[in-house]
């Protein structure tokens, strides 16, 4: 004769031992997080910041501002806005360029290295 079983939790499944007390539960491995790269990032950056171009002129406008002075302060924004954006993709394709190079920057006015007479030594 079969014996219906219970449930061990809620939304258990027929049949499952895993929270039977002679098999403990043993969870699966917690994953590590996945870090956001840099472009990921100067995407969610910007992503806000058209967000809030979009909302000041609406507050702006609940507040009382007229039409004119929302839109003024919305399009300067925007106009920060992809300015902001322009640098970080600029930012972004120099540091990879450097990076597939493997070169490194540029050191300064003259370019060289290392000590010498003309690194700060006496003159006579």
């Amino acid at each position: 004769m079969s014996v219906a079983r219970e449930y061990d939790a809620p939304g258990g499944i027929p049949g499952d031992t895993a929270g039977t007390p002679g098999r403990p539960h043993i969870p699966s491995p917690a994953q590590a997080p996945v870090q956001p790269t840099a472009s990921d990032a100067a995407s969610e950056v910007i992503r806000w910041a058209a967000f809030g171009c979009a909302v000041v002129p609406v507050v702006l406008l609940m507040c009382g501002l007229p039409v004119g002075g929302a839109l003024g302060a919305g399009a300067g924004l925007a106009a920060v806005t992809a300015a902001s954006r322009a640098l970080l993709r600029h930012s972004e394709r120099t540091a990879a360029r450097l990076d597939a190079d493997g070169v490194s920057p540029h050191r300064g006015r003259h370019g060289r290295t290392g000590i010498g007479a003309h690194r700060g030594g006496r003159r006579v």
